[in-house]
């Protein structure tokens, strides 16, 4: 009952005439940036960081959500008319999604999947609302001990199940942790890593970074490959609506895909992606028919599409009650929320609850927008789809300048952002993932707060680590993903090498 008073007020501030506009224009904006190929939630919000910091927090927060999830949504377009995934999350439903193009089902796969969003983000909201007051209590009991151990497990899981290679993932969270500890030391006032430069006394800045790292590096990846001609797949759109049939082999797949990917949602690393991907397999299992999967089968595109957009509504839980990021999308937002001066953590819901029920109040809201949005708008997004890359990135680079310059009027902020540019497209070209940095930099000063504190309260003794139950079984989590884990597969192949050799004796 206490929630659904929480709920009717957050609604209360989600109503109001200027924050539903930014909850619009962020579902629209979202949408657009899942259609097109090679943008993304990340690069999209932090383009647009800087054009929120002169609004209230409650609508600025809303707005950089809505793209979050509405990027979920637009994805699945692209995916199914030209099998380009124009969202990492959307990868699986190219695979079903197309095929049912192929075959005259273009408007029923589209339809399925933004049912199957909506159904999904809305289960998932109810999770997100019955969950994070009671988990926000509890951290209220962390000291600087648990919230020092909380962040190390947090990194460490991030780094295990980041996609490509571990070494590469510990780089990147190394290099990240140091990137944001640049600047004054917050208690001795002493200047770190600054090699004597002026500009870095003030410490990296969140928005530079990200833009660079995933704005103008997509610039410089797109001019040296030739160009590109996309392909739109010329499918009827009519139909839309899934028949009696359709919904019988689509209801559990997006049950089963809401519940999955909430949960795995809350998990450091790629939530949205590794849920669709596992809910994918989880289907082709279950199903009765399993050839049918690759070939157009609609349970290969409601189950994958459900868990990604559920997943958005779990990544928020410990960024609102622990101020901790599951994903690069979340390290943005805590970012925005530290500038914001309203850091986000288990305060946030008594400190500034209008915020907390107002962002999970106003999902409701962009969930109905978008599907509201997404069937009969997407005539217009095929035709977006046809908008040149000559055209479109040049815009982004422009973007980029003005948004990074208006933030302080700093020149060298320009720099800070081409010079991670250059990095971040580095990176891509050699296969290094940016969101273990975008993570280890926004939780690396925390993590140093955290820990000095810690040995402050100890007289500098190292033990107190050990004396919280939370903290050693925190610390117990993380030195079996960094030992025991690695070694299960070494484990199998030993076993199945004796196994052989006992059956040839």
């Amino acid at each position: 009952m206490e929630t659904f008073s929480h709920l009717l007020y957050g609604f209360q501030v989600a109503f109001q005439p200027l924050t539903l506009f930014t909850c619009f224009i962020g579902v629209l904006i979202g949408t657009l940036v899942g259609v097109l190929p090679g943008l993304g939630p990340v690069a999209a919000i932090s383009l647009l960081l800087p054009a929120t910091f002169h609004a209230p927090p409650v609508a600025s927060i809303i707005m950089l959500a809505g793209i979050y999830y509405g990027a979920m949504y637009g994805g699945s377009t692209t995916s199914i008319l030209v099998n380009l995934p124009g969202e990492a999350a959307s990868v699986v439903t190219c695979l079903d999604g197309y095929q049912m193009a192929r075959k005259g089902r273009a408007g029923v796969a589209l339809g399925i999947s933004a049912f199957g969003s909506f159904i999904a983000g809305t289960l998932g909201l109810v999770g997100l609302a019955c969950l994070a007051p009671p988990l926000a209590s509890m951290a209220l009991r962390f000291g600087p001990p648990e919230y020092f151990a909380v962040m190390v497990l947090g990194l460490t899981v991030l780094i295990f199940l980041a996609g490509g290679s571990m070494i590469k993932s510990l780089m990147m969270a190394c290099l990240g942790i140091i990137i944001g500890n640049v600047g004054m030391d917050p208690i001795t006032a002493q200047p770190r890593f600054t090699f004597q430069m002026n500009i870095l006394l003030d410490g990296v800045g969140l928005v530079p970074l990200v833009m660079g790292l995933f704005g103008i590096s997509e610039v410089l990846l797109n001019v040296e490959e030739s160009l590109q001609t996309r392909n739109v797949f010329k499918a009827r759109l009519k139909g839309l609506l899934p028949n009696l049939r359709d919904w019988k082999e689509s209801l559990w797949p997006i049950l089963r895909g809401s519940v999955l990917g909430f949960f795995l949602g809350i998990l450091p690393g790629g939530g949205a992606v590794i849920s669709s991907f596992v809910s994918y397999g989880i289907e082709r299992k279950l199903s009765k028919h399993p050839e049918e999967f690759g070939k157009g089968a609609i349970a290969g595109v409601a189950g994958p599409e459900s868990a990604n957009n559920s997943a958005t509504a779990g990544a928020f839980i410990p960024l609102l009650t622990l101020g901790l990021p599951s994903n690069a999308v979340m390290a943005i937002l805590l970012g925005a929320l530290m500038i914001y001066d309203t850091p986000p953590g288990p305060r946030l819901v008594t400190a500034h609850p209008e915020i907390f029920w107002g962002v999970i109040s106003s999902m409701y809201i962009g969930n109905a927008m978008l599907l509201v949005l997404n069937l009969p708008l997407i005539g217009l997004w095929v035709k977006i789809l046809k908008i040149p890359y000559p055209i479109l990135f040049p815009l982004i680079l422009l973007f980029c300048l003005i948004g990074v310059y208006s933030l302080n009027n700093k020149v060298s902020e320009i720099g800070l952002m081409l010079l991670f540019g250059v990095l971040g497209y580095l990176m891509k070209k050699f296969k290094f993932d940016g969101a273990p940095l975008i993570l280890a930099m926004v939780l690396g000063p925390l993590m140093d707060k955290a820990l000095r504190q810690s040995l402050i309260m100890s007289g500098g003794d190292p033990s107190i680590f050990l004396e919280s139950t939370i903290c050693i079984t925190l610390f117990a989590i993380v030195a079996i993903i960094l030992f025991a884990l690695p070694l299960l597969p070494v484990i199998g192949r030993f076993r199945k090498k004796v196994g052989e050799a006992e059956e040839q004796t």
